[in-house]
């Protein structure tokens, strides 16, 4: 549920946008209506309307996402609140500038945070993010949370790369299709194959 609830924002950027780009006259005529306060020169093309309108809407459903967790006084961990913090600042300059580029670098921003986290965590502050989430559920090997704790960083860092690469490389519809392939194809391709990993350790540690 927490996998869902987390990819609910991508999911309407990816239906926003996709809607947008195949009604671009009506995604310009919203944009200009309900966002004309927050663009500068107060307009904006037919061009980058349908992303602007896709932005939008992930603001919204950001901040829905916080308000609801506090509401509901449950705990809303550091990467969520990193999340919000980088989509609320490269978003608004997305809509303010209407301009693309800011949101196709929000994703590496991201990575690149998390990366720095897990990298800060395990070499300056002797902390392993891995196993402070999983040590509970499991005993592994000293070297074995290292490493996985490494295979996170390398992640991160090439995610990062990847997606600036497809940004400015192709076409924006095609960078959207990698944006939610990346969050549920991707990722959850790289857990199980840390799963398959882990198993013989999980196995022996029973």
């Amino acid at each position: 549920m927490k996998f869902l609830f987390d990819l609910f924002p991508v999911i309407l950027f990816f239906v926003t946008f996709k809607w947008g780009e195949s009604h671009a006259l009506a995604a310009q005529a919203y944009a200009n209506e309900y966002l004309s306060p927050l663009i500068s020169g107060g307009i904006t093309s037919l061009e980058v309307a349908p992303i602007l309108l896709a932005t939008a809407i992930t603001l919204i459903a950001s901040l829905s996402q916080i308000i609801y967790l506090l509401i509901a006084r449950k705990k809303i961990d550091a990467m969520l609140w990193i999340s919000f913090i980088i989509i609320m600042l490269f978003g608004g300059a997305t809509i303010y500038f209407h301009s693309e580029a800011f949101i196709k670098w929000k994703p590496t921003v991201l990575y690149w945070c998390y990366g720095a986290a897990f990298f800060l965590a395990q070499f300056i502050f002797r902390k392993n993010l891995i196993k402070l989430a999983l040590g509970s559920q499991m005993t592994l090997p000293e070297q074995i949370w290292g490493r996985l704790s490494l295979a996170w960083i390398a992640y991160f860092m090439v995610m990062g790369v990847v997606n600036l690469y497809v940004a400015f490389n192709f076409q924006t519809s095609t960078w959207a299709n990698f944006k939610l392939i990346s969050v549920v194809g991707i990722m959850p391709g790289f857990i199980v194959l840390q799963s398959l990993f882990l198993s013989k350790y999980i196995h022996e540690s029973t």
